[in-house]
């Protein structure tokens, strides 16, 4: 098998032993690597009696096909598991250089079930694998933990671990590799299973490369690339993820208030990328092997990493911890970021529910005895900072209520809170208003680890069409979505399971190079019907699993301030949601209350046999 090991890890936590095991190419063929692998096995081993914080529960690491393979944009990992968040299927993506080091230790994947009778660490090398003792490391920050295990570990080592919020099992916490740089898989509440498991970290250090089938291939597609990685992508070379927040306010897609707010213009121009990267002074940052380095590093201020160097926050955490709170003062927002990454909690669920917090106390829903005193109110940024560190931290009752949510906060709370609590299946929305573009509100509804903009890619949906084998949209508030989401939902699952960061394509990777990325990697000869086949596979399994839990229609909806009220400003539109949902329905090939069909999955060839 070239470009992948052949090979994954089966640790079993409980029993303390490793076992490596084959990994079938008939497999592979159908689902690829990264989330694709990962769907497969959890599919396999978990269903509907499995608590997702019991040992019975299963987590997977995996690197994909194209990663350390020298393909642009390919180093990532993606982490797979039932989520404590949702109940459901879970996954996060994850880039940074941990998931390149990963697969120079000889292994595709590693799947980690049990729980250890105390706190430890995993060690893989291309030489060994060892479970070690993390006692004293329990109790750390993310930070902390990564400085002491990189240092431990020697050149070459990337870490990636829990904070203290996974180790208290808080369902909206977040992984973090790369230390102070924060990269993290931070969706779906995977670092509490985690924490559930007693497990504090992964270290990996290899230097093992698979063989490649056709290495001058991949050294080709990169020099077609090379250019426009950088003069393409210019705006988030320059400013990073958020070089376009000011456009998105214009257009009604940033988050303002709580989701209510039509326009913030002022608020956009303190916040966006042009502003902050000279105001902050900030360095570039790459993940492996990314020519476009849209990272940004900027100076921590106070606290005990004053004038350390620190994660510049991303476009999804400045619009939900920054507008969507009524903040603009963008050194607060470096500092709840920083402190997310620190103890260990994802940024999209903590923003939402601090706001839906916010709205409740300005309603009088919750009172000042609710939050320990905080007068909780949009536009106090210190009041921000303490309700975050409360939540992270479990601590009184403000951080009770908020720790595991927005729809654990509405159940805490009360009912009234459902009218503006902001999440699909259980997973808060990122910081795009489906009411900006109704794709994207078909997205949302229908992703299956809930609210996700990543399964859906709302910029590429004028230039991807030509590859996807359906017409070009016909504008952003047409209902006629169905075709467009579908194929780009196969899409994502792609490049998810290849470990291709989406950001690739706005320097012009297109998905034939994709294509020609997996193929000159393995020696296949793929073609683009059995490509997006295998795509669409991946999401229909996905779909299945959820399916098994009790999802149907009836879940594939959103919340009621998305569906009924107008915010104004850049959109005044609302998704005609369920008109949608039918036509995609007939487009997928499932029935009428959204389940996947005999014939879908016989026409896809989705069986049974095991992954290994």
């Amino acid at each position: 098998m070239k470009g992948y090991n052949g090979r994954y890890l089966d640790i079993d936590l409980s029993a303390g032993t490793v076992e490596v095991k084959p990994l079938s190419e008939d497999m592979v063929r159908q689902y690829i690597g990264g989330s694709g692998l990962g769907a497969k096995f959890l599919y396999d081993a978990t269903g509907p009696d499995t608590d997702p914080l019991g040992p019975e529960n299963i987590m997977i690491f995996a690197s994909g096909p194209v990663t350390s393979t020298g393909g642009f944009n390919s180093d990532r990992f993606e982490v797979v598991s039932k989520s404590p968040q949702s109940g459901i299927y879970g996954e996060a993506s994850c880039g940074g250089k941990w998931g390149g080091r990963f697969k120079k230790t000889g292994y595709d994947a590693m799947i980690v079930r049990g729980k250890a009778t105390s706190p430890v660490y995993i060690t893989i090398t291309d030489k060994d694998v060892k479970i070690e003792d993390a006692s004293d490391l329990w109790g750390l920050d993310t930070f902390k933990t990564h400085r002491q295990l990189k240092e431990a570990a020697g050149k070459g080592a990337e870490v990636a671990c829990i904070g203290p919020s996974g180790e208290k099992m808080i369902r909206i916490a977040a992984i973090i590799a790369d230390g102070a740089h924060g990269r993290a898989a931070g969706r779906c509440g995977l670092g509490a299973v985690m924490g559930s498991k007693n497990l504090k970290a992964v270290v990996v250090n290899g230097n093992t490369v698979p063989e490649i089938a056709d290495a001058g291939r991949i050294k080709e597609i990169n020099k077609s690339l090379n250019k426009s990685m950088k003069e393409d992508a210019a705006c988030m070379r320059e400013a990073g993820t958020t070089c376009a927040l000011d456009y998105f306010e214009e257009i009604g897609n940033l988050p303002i208030r709580n989701w209510y707010q039509g326009n913030w213009p002022e608020g956009a121009e303190n916040l966006k990328g042009y502003t902050t990267v000279k105001t902050h002074k900030a360095k570039r940052y790459a993940c492996g092997n990314c020519p476009i380095a849209c990272g940004k590093i900027v100076k921590a201020k106070d606290g005990p990493y004053d004038g350390e160097d620190v994660a510049a926050p991303e476009y999804e955490t400045v619009g939900l911890m920054g507008s969507n709170l009524m903040i603009d003062d963008y050194d607060i927002v470096v500092k709840e970021n920083e402190l997310c990454n620190r103890y260990g909690i994802d940024t999209i669920a903590a923003g939402n529910t601090i706001a839906a917090a916010m709205e409740a106390f300005e309603r009088g829903i919750i009172s000042l005895e609710d939050t320990d005193g905080i007068e909780l109110r949009f536009g106090d940024g210190q009041a921000a900072i303490q309700a975050l560190e409360k939540m992270c931290k479990r601590e009184g009752r403000l951080g009770e209520l908020l720790c595991d949510g927005s729809r654990s906060f509405a159940e805490k709370v009360g009912p009234e809170v459902n009218e503006f609590i902001h999440q699909v299946k259980g997973l808060e929305f990122p910081a795009h208003d489906p009411r900006a573009n109704f794709s994207l509100a078909l997205a949302y509804a229908t992703s299956n680890r809930g609210a996700c903009h990543l399964s859906f890619t709302q910029d590429y949906e004028e230039t991807f069409v030509e590859n996807l084998g359906v017409e070009a949209s016909k504008g952003r508030f047409s209902p006629e979505k169905a075709a467009i989401v579908a194929r780009m939902q196969d899409w994502s699952c792609l490049f998810d399971s290849l470990c291709i960061c989406k950001f690739a394509r706005y320097g012009g990777l297109m998905l034939q190079q994709t294509l020609d990325y997996l193929n000159a990697s393995t020696g296949w000869d793929m073609d683009m019907e059995d490509f997006l086949k295998a795509g669409e596979r991946i999401f229909n399994l996905k779909r299945l699993y959820n399916q098994k839990h009790g999802i149907s229609r009836k879940d594939d909806t959103l919340p009621p301030r998305i569906l009924t009220h107008r915010r104004g400003g850049g959109t005044n539109e609302l998704p005609p949601l369920n008109v949608m949902l039918s036509d995609y329905y007939d487009f997928r090939g499932w029935d009428e209350m959204g389940r996947v069909t005999a014939k879908k999955l016989n026409e896809l060839d989705i069986v049974s046999q095991k992954a290994g």
